[in-house]
């Protein structure tokens, strides 16, 4: 019997060790970390038969393990990784792994720095709509190689955890697909890409591209060339031209599909086979086929997401009345401008997937001014400047949390902002935006409180969607 390695036990790792198993290899699943949940997932495991090392790293070994496969969080470089490939050891990714059992299904790929799971989310909604069994995987609802489970059917395990707590209301993380899917959708994010070599979809996306990840991929280049082959590995590829960095690149990508919110006028290509608005439609390969009013979610960069969302799903053959409907009963997507409460005239707004400054600014730019603003975590590496002048221009103050904090209080001197308060922990900062906001409110008209952090959530919470999770129940409690 095989016998393979896969490090990590988060949703991507169970889900591989499962596929792997199921499909006859010896598994074993390290993780570094030695929590109370990480223990009892251990002990699931290993009634299933899969062994599970916690507080363990990894020791490359081509007698005992013939492959590893890495969950997202791993780097791809890391020296134990070099030195297995150095080894012969076949070492891939988990979207990889679910690739090859999945590879027979189209899929609709969706890649950028920012956008992706609004984009993802909407796209499966329109997929869905129009009667199609389309789960949405990678770094939105299911893991891929849970799909892939579904698919052989697995019917034996126990269920995964999902990323989002359910009282968010996912419009697609909790759906219940048959076992042979029309599609996938999947948002796929770059650590992803460059584990998974021979990924191919039907559809790739590329959202936007600006500077993220660098203490990952150190340079822009690595960076974009990573996310550059996924999409020159499919067939149909769609671009936002609108975004400058991508636009700058046309002339890498002839045979592209383009979108942009700016009209026909600013359109790339061929305008039958892109997407554009025009008198207030979202044009697509040469039809109308919804207002763009009709998509229920603030900021000019959604009528971009749903420019991409509607093409892929024209490409793929979906009725225009279905994504009509689609797009006007799409609830958003958790933690992204999501509107958690109004409470005393004040609107509290949950965008903690803004992991960077360039996501943080354009959450910032889509509210109302003047607002509060929330902000903080472990800072990332990137340009601040779009973000800076934002808030000097809607933010009636701001309440830094996190590691960051510091440091962001620093920048903000640095130009002029004085209207801040270090406050450190989320707790801290909505109860102290209740006591502003009331005051403001009366003074300014100020109504929106928005929780946009630019920072990665690890300093205080495990992810992203934790540190959502805990920005709603703080609001709800008012």
């Amino acid at each position: 019997m095989p016998s393979a390695y896969v490090i990590g036990l988060g949703k991507s790792g169970i889900a591989a060790a499962r596929l792997l198993h199921r499909q006859g290899w010896q598994v074993t699943v390290s993780d570094s970390g030695s929590s109370d949940a990480l223990r009892s997932m251990q002990q699931t495991l290993q009634a299933e038969g899969i062994a599970v090392l916690l507080g363990h790293r990894l020791e490359p070994d081509p007698i005992q393990m013939q492959q590893i496969v890495v969950s997202p969080g791993v780097r791809w470089d890391l020296p134990a990784l070099e030195t297995a490939r150095a080894l012969g050891i076949e070492t891939i990714g988990e979207m990889e792994l679910a690739w090859r059992s999945l590879s027979k299904i189209p899929w609709v790929a969706i890649t950028g720095t920012n956008g992706k799971t609004t984009t993802t989310a909407l796209t499966a909604a329109i997929f869905q709509t129009a009667g199609l069994n389309a789960p949405a995987c990678g770094n939105i609802g299911y893991a891929a190689c849970e799909v892939a489970l579904n698919l052989a059917g697995e019917t034996d395990s126990a269920p995964l955890d999902h990323p989002s707590n359910p009282s968010s209301q996912h419009p697609i993380s909790n759906i219940q697909h048959p076992t042979s899917p029309d599609w996938i959708i999947a948002e796929i994010s770059s650590y992803q890409i460059e584990s998974s070599s021979t990924l191919a979809p039907r559809i790739a996306l590329w959202t936007t591209f600006t500077p993220d990840h660098l203490s990952r991929h150190y340079t822009l280049e690595s960076y974009y060339s990573i996310k550059a082959s996924l999409l020159a590995r499919s067939p149909l590829q769609i671009f936002n031209g609108d975004d400058p960095y991508l636009r700058s690149t046309a002339d890498r990508w002839p045979n592209a599909c383009w979108t942009s919110a700016a009209g026909k006028a600013h359109l790339l290509g061929d305008p039958t086979r892109g997407a554009y608005v025009e008198d207030g439609w979202a044009i697509a390969l040469g039809e109308r086929i919804v207002p763009i009013d009709a998509l229920n979610m603030v900021g000019p960069h959604n009528t971009q997401n749903l420019l991409m969302a509607v093409l892929a799903a024209r490409l793929a053959g979906i009725e225009k009345g279905a994504i009509a409907h689609a797009v006007e009963t799409f609830p958003g997507v958790p933690h992204r401008l999501e509107h958690i409460c109004s409470w005393r005239g004040i609107d509290f707004i949950n965008d903690s997937k803004a992991t960077n400054y360039d996501a943080a600014q354009v959450g910032l730019a889509a509210v109302p001014a003047p607002a509060i603003l929330i902000a903080g975590g472990e800072a990332k590496d990137g340009d601040d400047t779009a973000w800076l002048s934002t808030i000097q221009q809607k933010a009636a103050a701001v309440l830094l949390i996190g590691s960051a904090a510091e440091a962001f209080a620093k920048r903000l001197d640095s130009i002029g902002y004085s209207d801040y308060e270090i406050v450190e922990t989320l707790d801290r900062a909505v109860e102290r935006s209740a006591e502003l906001g009331q005051a403001l409110n009366a003074q300014t008209g100020l109504r929106t409180v928005l929780f946009s952090p630019a920072c990665a959530s690890f300093d205080q919470y495990p992810n992203f969607e934790a540190r959502g999770d805990h920005f709603r129940t703080l609001c709800l409690a008012l």
